[in-house]
């Protein structure tokens, strides 16, 4: 006497695709919900001093280089010190509770501890100033930072963000969606016109290989 019928033989088939279905769910899942475009995206630490950008670098039109000033010729941009602010708001708003901060900053000698926003893994190199000199504006990897009251992270930063950037400058050179001219890099707002390619003093090489980032 056949105990199962024949439906059963259906059984084994049916669990073995929803498995087959979970697993990969949770693969694509995993690379999604741990990858920098989730984890670090949209990350915005509230500052010890409320300082915004959209108020100094868009309505007060400062230029990004006047606080970062290492920009061009470092490796790192710079956090601006203190002075740097003192030297506007002792006379602009120089009572406001909300640069309690700067002002204990100031007298006690110390600079403000700001909490790093964009921050690249220990084991990654990053020059800044390679990447303006050749035409990389401050934009395309901070996003539009004169329209943040608080800063926050807009690109991954992740390596194969980066690739991409590179791969798209080495083949396409002046015609790079990524490239602007040296006048434009801290413009927020510039728009390359169509069909018009940049006419570059070298060719471009960005590097692929690992050395160039993991030294």
């Amino acid at each position: 006497m056949q105990i199962f019928s024949r439906r059963a033989n259906v059984f084994p088939l049916v669990v073995g695709l929803g498995v087959a279905t979970l697993a990969c769910a949770g693969v694509l899942l995993a690379r999604y919900y741990f990858s920098p475009k989730f984890t670090q995206v949209g990350y915005s630490p509230r500052q010890p001093v409320a300082y915004s950008h959209e108020l100094h670098a868009r309505e007060f039109g400062i230029d990004c280089r006047y606080c970062h000033a290492n920009v061009e010729r470092s490796a790192i941009a710079m956090v601006p010190p203190t002075q740097t602010c003192i030297n506007c708001n002792q006379v602009i708003k120089g009572d406001s509770p909300k640069l309690a901060s700067l002002r204990d900053s100031w007298e006690a000698g110390k600079g403000v501890e700001w909490i790093r926003v964009h921050k690249l893994p220990d084991y990654a190199y990053f020059d800044h100033s390679v990447h303006v000199s050749s035409g990389v504006g401050c934009g395309e990897c901070h996003g539009r930072i004169d329209e943040m009251d608080q800063v926050r992270q807009t690109q991954p930063l992740s390596m194969s963000w980066c690739l991409d950037c590179h791969r798209d400058v080495r083949a396409r050179q002046g015609a790079s969606r990524f490239l602007r001219p040296a006048g434009e890099i801290t413009s927020m707002d510039y728009k390359r016109e169509p069909h018009a390619p940049l006419a570059l003093e070298r060719r471009l090489n960005p590097p692929e290989n690992c050395t160039a980032c993991h030294r």
